[in-house]
């Protein structure tokens, strides 16, 4: 999602934070992940748009980002060439700091509002990348994460699964600028990969996996399907 978007989207939500004093519901978190080229970006709009319609206040965020500071790391994480690589420790810290900056100032206070936040990436993508593309101790991520979040976890997190060669050329079709991590080799992808599905085999209550490459309208209307049952306390 372009910065000037979710700009907006955070604007849009503080600004009804300070017009009224709504009594507080729990708001829904709902994650979206999967490799590189996925569609789960295509697919965190898409739901935006339909429960917007059906009348649910949103915000879409990602990660890494989702406050200027937090895009700020996220350029620093990103940036396709540098004089200075990132070790993997260094990457799993930078992560971590701008999620603690994003849960602590523009997700937790959407949640308390009973908002439904849309994020594209999480805490999955980090154990995904970190954990099982770097090959870092996923229990030490995992408590990292805890430390980061204060404990918050998606309640529904959408997993678009596809070959990693497939996404990442439809990722190089979009004609977009390659990242850093666009360019990492295709064993570190399938790396990936296969840590977001033992991940989900490890909580499929919670993980929903979808084909990525289904067409975009038969997702769109699966993830809203599943998304439905977590929507009862949101804002309306």
């Amino acid at each position: 999602m372009p910065s000037s978007d979710w700009k907006r989207n955070c604007r849009g939500m503080m600004a009804g934070k300070r017009r009224s004093a709504r009594v507080r519901t729990r708001g829904v978190f709902i994650t979206f992940e999967g490799v590189e080229g996925s569609g789960k970006s295509t697919q965190c709009a898409h739901l935006a748009i339909r429960l917007r319609e059906e009348g649910y206040t949103v915000l879409e965020t990602r990660e890494p980002g989702g406050t200027p500071l937090a895009e700020r790391v996220r350029d620093v994480l990103l940036a396709a060439s540098s004089d200075e690589p990132i070790t993997p420790a260094c990457e799993a810290h930078l992560v971590f700091a701008a999620r603690s900056q994003h849960v602590a100032t523009v997700i937790r206070p959407a949640l308390e509002q009973g908002i439904v936040v849309l994020c594209d990436r999480f805490m999955d993508s980090t154990l995904a990348y970190q954990g099982y593309g770097r090959g870092l101790d996923l229990a030490d991520l995992r408590r990292m994460n805890r430390l980061a979040t204060g404990g918050l976890a998606p309640s529904m997190t959408c997993l678009f699964d596809m070959p990693v060669e497939p996404a990442l050329a439809r990722r190089k079709r979009q004609g977009q600028p390659l990242n850093r991590l666009d360019r990492e080799t295709l064993e570190f992808h399938r790396r990936v990969r296969q840590g977001f599905k033992a991940l989900a085999k490890r909580e499929p209550r919670r993980i929903a996996v979808f084909d990525g490459r289904a067409s975009i309208d038969d997702l769109a209307a699966l993830v809203a399907e599943a998304a439905r049952p977590h929507l009862a306390h949101a804002l309306r």
